[in-house]
């Protein structure tokens, strides 16, 4: 992996308040455009990022808006409420005022197999090609039964054209950008008692050219049946008990998100929990490469976190402990003819899976006998320190002392930018850390769902989830949601290896009860740009769907030079 090249252009960061457009007059359904959102800004920062207007569905941490995905020619949004079963069709022509115009309903749609879509299932996401087509990838009850991609028209009234099945628990789709394909990152997570454990997988759809569903013919499944046994490459997490007959490798693999390459050649998807990225050829719907990302150090200068929520304190340091990057989110972008990808590094673990635990506490291991001698000292040990941090059993154990020599965390509390192959070019550091701690000091690595102190630092921090790129005044930039403490993070990414950080932004009110529309956005999760040339305004907007305030938001991007 080659050296990563970090900017520091936090150092003189600019922290205040943005005053929310239009929302004096608002009426109730747009109270989530709170007084005083929290902002913090680079010097001289080429762009001002502010919320205008949000859709609120006054339903709370219920995954009532998790992705986002806007068409152009109808000025529409199109937000998932995930249990619902359907995706929210908003009208977005006055951005300060997003109204709901119907709903994308998926239950009892009869797909191409014959198969029916039971009321019971679960939108997972959704795309919009430029003509019209949208595709929503549907989880089936049981989950680990196939889904499937269900099609309408962005211009219809909500009657739905068909659907086609796919792998199981579709957690992603996206269209290629020349329009060709509609590609599902199909998770394939086990059942809660960990017996019944299907294959990940990675479905090519080819779309028709007008905007009519596709049929179980155009459906290929790409597998990672060609990386079983010793074929695994290095790196690659493969762990847990093992369920079913055959194909452990591939049961154990879970795609969660795809980015297509400008070309419509290649898909790249993430494989959080093995900390891979699958290369995914389109015109053969075959996986050509899966590679390891490695281990951020977090001993390293520039790359600390905090990592106890019991020191009362905001404690950003190094510690001798390493995070596997575990992206969720994954974007592309294009620079000289070369393909780079963009990673939220938000970590995850697997947990409660048939009591199977993967995750537990430094000092837990400690009193186990289970850390190799001369690893951590006794005060390292303390919780105040690194003893509450949780980090990974499936990683970092030497079999041949029986005892971990080297102790993983989950997530790099980061983004960054990586070439094709796997080799990093930038990461954030301890940007986002170091940021949230100045913008928003008493509710430093906050959770989404209480306005606590320190609470997340033993646990992924801020924890970014959400990625997406887009070009405004000819600069490329970087928005970043992060999970817990809230807002988006924006850095300029026109050259890969010397990002920079632009501006900070979360429309959160703290002091407000959680589970009321006052206190705002809470819990980012799908990020949508706008371009200037397709936006209802003619200048750049960021739409942001979150999943416990269940509020779909839209932001305007102003240029400051």
């Amino acid at each position: 992996m080659s050296p990563v090249t970090r900017t520091h252009a936090r150092r003189g960061i600019t922290v205040g308040a943005i005053v929310a457009l239009g929302a004096a007059a608002a009426a109730p359904a747009y109270a989530a455009i709170v007084d005083d959102p929290i902002t913090a800004s680079a010097p001289s920062a080429a762009l001002a990022v502010a919320p205008i207007g949000t859709y609120e569905t006054g339903v709370f941490d219920a995954s009532a808006a998790e992705i986002v995905a806007f068409h152009a020619q109808t000025r529409r949004l199109f937000s998932v409420d995930a249990e619902a079963g359907h995706v929210r069709v908003l009208d977005v022509k006055n951005p300060s005022r997003p109204t709901e115009l119907f709903a994308l309903t998926t239950a009892g749609i009869v797909a191409s197999d014959g198969s029916t879509i039971p009321a019971t299932a679960e939108a997972n996401s959704v795309a919009v090609r430029e003509d019209g087509l949208v595709v929503v990838a549907v989880e089936n009850d049981p989950k680990t039964d196939d889904g499937w991609l269900a099609f309408f028209k962005a211009n219809g009234k909500g009657k739905a054209l068909g659907a086609v099945r796919v792998g199981a628990q579709p957690d992603m789709v996206t269209v290629s950008p020349d329009g060709a394909y509609a590609v599902s990152a199909n998770e394939g997570e086990p059942n809660d008692a960990f017996d019944v454990d299907p294959e990940g997988s990675v479905s090519v759809v080819a779309l028709p050219k007008n905007e009519k569903a596709p049929t179980q013919a155009d459906v290929r499944t790409a597998t990672f049946h060609a990386y079983e046994g010793a074929a695994l490459p290095a790196g690659v997490r493969v762990f847990g008990p093992t369920v079913g007959d055959g194909h452990p490798v591939s049961r154990n693999l879970e795609p969660e998100y795809v980015a297509v390459d400008p070309a419509s050649a290649t898909a790249y998807v993430t494989v959080q929990e093995a900390n891979a990225v699958a290369v995914v050829d389109l015109r053969s719907a075959t996986v050509s490469d899966l590679f390891s990302l490695g281990a951020k150090d977090f001993s390293a200068a520039g790359n600390g976190i905090d990592p106890s929520d019991k020191d009362k304190a905001i404690a950003i340091r190094t510690v001798p402990v390493k995070g596997l990057y575990m992206p969720d989110s994954i974007a592309s972008y294009e620079v000289d003819g070369a393909t780079y990808l963009v990673t939220a590094n938000e970590g995850d673990s697997r947990d409660d899976w048939g009591g199977y635990e993967e995750s537990t506490r430094v000092a837990d291991l400690a009193d186990e006998g289970l850390l190799c001698d001369g690893l951590l000292t006794d005060a390292q040990l303390d919780k105040k320190d690194l003893g509450r941090l949780k980090v990974s059993t499936a990683s970092g154990f030497d079999a041949s002392t029986g005892c971990y020599d080297e102790l993983y965390a989950f997530g790099g509390r980061s983004f960054s930018i990586w070439t094709t192959s796997g080799a990093q070019v930038f990461d954030s550091g301890d940007d986002f850390e170091r940021i949230t701690a100045e913008a928003v000091p008493a509710f430093f690595n906050a959770s989404n769902d209480a306005s606590g102190f320190d609470d997340r630092s033993d646990d992924k921090g801020p924890e970014p989830e959400g990625v997406t790129v887009g070009e405004v005044d000819g600069r490329t930039y970087a928005f970043v949601g992060l999970e817990r403490v809230g807002g988006v993070m924006v850095y300029d990414i026109t050259d890969p290896a010397a990002a920079a950080f632009v501006t900070y932004v979360n429309n959160r009110d703290f002091g407000a009860d959680p589970g009321t529309g006052a206190a705002g956005d809470l819990g980012p999760e799908g990020l949508a740009f706008i371009p200037a040339e397709d936006s209802p305004t003619r200048a750049p907007l960021l739409a942001v769907g979150n999943e416990v305030s269940g509020t779909t938001t839209v932001f305007s991007i102003t240029p400051q030079r």
